[in-house]
């Protein structure tokens, strides 16, 4: 009789969706709890302040870094208690995984949501300088934005940035 791959590919196709389970399980634990550290001191009282002057300075400006640099032990806190953010790790985005990065990804979606000033495509051009984001990630990073509609269409069809 002759070889039948079908019940190998059955079983290797039930083994990857059990392998992906396990981050599809954190992505929504993540999603339920992202952020809550900024709802508790020592991070509450440092947004309740600077926030609102956050929102209103273009994000990546010498203001804005002041601004952020004034959060002081607040930030750091919350940096501490929150991998989704590069300044969690000793060496960055280099410490990072894939659940972090999507997590970190969306995160910089919605903050660009909450303000007037620029936008997402912008924020990525940032941060990439910002966090010394290497070419092929800054493209993985894009390309997901992308595949998610979460960057506008240039007139090529292409997405920004």
């Amino acid at each position: 009789m002759p070889y039948d791959s079908t019940p190998d590919t059955l079983r290797h196709s039930l083994r990857v969706a059990e392998l992906l389970g396990e981050p599809i399980k954190e992505l929504l634990d993540r999603s339920v709890r992202h952020d809550l550290s900024k709802t508790r001191e020592p991070e509450r009282a440092v947004y309740d302040e600077v926030v609102p002057q956050l929102r209103a300075t273009p994000y990546g400006s010498a203001e804005y870094r002041a601004l952020v640099d004034a959060m002081g032990e607040g930030l750091a806190h919350h940096y501490a208690h929150n991998r989704h953010h590069p300044e969690h790790f000793a060496d960055g985005i280099d410490g990072m995984t894939l659940i972090d990065l999507l997590e970190m990804l969306a995160d910089w979606r919605a903050a660009t949501e909450r303000t007037p000033h620029g936008g997402f495509a912008d924020s990525l051009t940032i941060n990439q300088e910002r966090f010394g984001v290497a070419p092929q990630l800054m493209n993985v990073l894009t390309n997901t934005a992308r595949h998610f509609g979460w960057l506008a269409a240039e007139p090529d069809g292409t997405a920004a940035p």
